[in-house]
């Protein structure tokens, strides 16, 4: 991933395998996730590097409590991890590929928005 936050072609990692239906519900519980625009926002900050509640809570504009909850979902989801850091839980992404996820959902959005032409 370059220093703003745009993943390469050749970063991308494909699992070339027809989806049994496991992977679908998992997949469709993780768009679920998704589909809320505080977690959304707060899964894309993560992608930009690991913060605590304050530091979301701050940047997302969002309530610290309600903050919290969504983190403790996206926890519990594996979307997210924490670790101590002294007195504060300090978050961050679980994975590269949420990474790559949330950028191409928010790519899609900005076409959509923009109305810039479509490519792929």
């Amino acid at each position: 991933m370059s220093e703003r936050g745009e993943t390469s072609s050749s970063a991308v990692h494909r699992h070339e395998r027809v989806p049994d239906r496991e992977q679908l519900e998992q997949a469709s519980a993780v768009f679920a996730l998704l589909s809320d625009p505080t977690r959304l926002h707060l899964l894309w900050l993560l992608s930009e590097g690991e913060a605590d509640v304050t530091e979301l809570a701050e940047a997302s504009g969002a309530a610290r409590p309600a903050v919290s909850q969504h983190l403790a979902k996206l926890r519990l989801a594996n979307l997210v991890q924490s670790r101590r850091d002294g007195r504060r839980a300090v978050y961050s992404l679980r994975d590269g590929h949420l990474r790559g996820l949330v950028a191409e959902a928010l790519n899609h959005a900005d076409h959509k928005v923009t109305g810039e032409p479509w490519h792929s």
